[in-house]
């Protein structure tokens, strides 16, 4: 890290609480070396993605994203394939990314993790040819990002997660689906398709590798109502692999049609009408991520 360029969300929870100027210049201050600069900005909503854009374009050999899983999105699909190097300092709420890449959620431990990484080149996955870095569903998982947004003013996390799933299942219906997994047709109803990068395992939804150089892909079949809500549950305790109800698949390519011509996808937790056909492919090591050393 010679040319350090970092973008801080200064609307994120964590920052508030510590004051962002204070944090910009602690940043700073820590992660100063002899002949290393380090430049700091406090951005939020579009600006960030602009500042990515501008780290992007600029000479910075690493761009540091201070934000949620969406910010960290978009910075994967503007340095893919590219020979900077992206750094991760989990300030969002469910900090998927973060965690498969072995950093801790505390700001401060995290700050000090990332003073001690190095790069490493990983998977991405891209929807329709955008990049994304973790996972992108349909079905009850994009109706669980818009009701995430409707309940983020409700007291407490437990209360917000509860009534955004009820808002979610309540919403999911049926849809028929034609799912093609490297050449192979699969028509299936379905309440809800996931495709991740890499595997995913365990009751925490975590990856052991981020270059398996695979995609999988998840399809919780329609089997009544009480069997939504079971696999429901499981997909949030774990008992997945063990659900006859959710098909996993590991592919290399994934189309998925409908008789939509556009669908509402969550993408790294971001909600967007994709248009359909849904096209999904794994990019193998095209990204360079600052990791901690015991990763």
């Amino acid at each position: 890290m010679r040319r350090v360029f970092i973008v801080l969300n200064e609307r994120a929870g964590t920052l508030i609480d510590r004051n962002p100027v204070a944090v910009k210049a602690e940043l700073r201050q820590r992660l100063a070396r002899p002949g290393r600069k380090v430049d700091v900005l406090l951005a939020h909503k579009r600006a960030i993605t602009r500042a990515i854009d501008r780290g992007a374009s600029a000479d910075y050999d690493t761009i540091i994203v201070g934000g949620g899983d969406g910010s960290l999105g978009y910075a994967a699909n503007r340095l893919a394939g590219t020979d900077k190097t992206l750094g991760v300092l989990p300030l969002g709420t469910v900090n998927l990314f973060a965690r498969d890449l072995g950093l801790p959620t505390d700001l401060d431990e995290a700050i000090a993790a990332v003073e001690s990484a190095r790069p490493r080149s990983i998977d991405l996955g891209t929807l329709n040819g955008r990049a994304f870095h973790t996972l992108s569903g349909m079905g009850f998982f994009s109706q669980m990002a818009r009701a995430r947004e409707e309940t983020r003013d409700l007291p407490g996390k437990v209360l917000r997660v509860l009534a955004a799933a009820a808002r979610a299942f309540f919403r999911t219906g049926r849809f028929t689906l034609d799912v093609t997994v490297d050449g192979r047709t699969r028509h299936t109803e379905a309440v809800a398709v996931l495709v991740t990068v890499n595997r995913f395992s365990g009751d925490e939804w975590r990856r052991a590798r981020l270059d398996e150089g695979m995609l999988e892909v998840h399809i919780v079949e329609d089997t009544g109502a009480l069997g939504k809500v079971r696999a429901g549950v499981d997909l949030v305790t774990g008992g997945w692999r063990n659900n006859p109800g959710i098909r996993s698949i590991p592919a290399q390519r994934v189309s998925i049609t409908s008789g939509r011509r556009r669908a509402w996808v969550t993408t790294d937790g971001e909600l967007v009408r994709e248009q359909v056909p849904l096209v999904y492919e794994i990019r193998p090591q095209v990204l360079n991520v600052l990791v901690p050393p015991a990763v």
